[in-house]
């Protein structure tokens, strides 16, 4: 069972202009980078108790 459609699988491929395993690496860098931050700051908030520039 897979998630994504071969035809979204080459819309990615095609958009991205990957043709080497380096390329695939780094649009999935770009792809996960900003959710991997903010969980990132999630969890920082959570384990000092307040968010960033928080003034107490």
């Amino acid at each position: 069972m897979s998630i994504l459609t071969k035809e979204q699988l080459k819309n990615f491929i095609s958009e991205n202009n990957i043709q080497s395993i380096p390329d695939l690496y780094a649009s999935l860098k770009n792809l996960f980078k900003d959710t991997i931050q903010e969980m990132l700051e999630a969890e920082l908030s959570t384990e000092l108790g307040y968010e960033k520039y928080e003034k107490k």
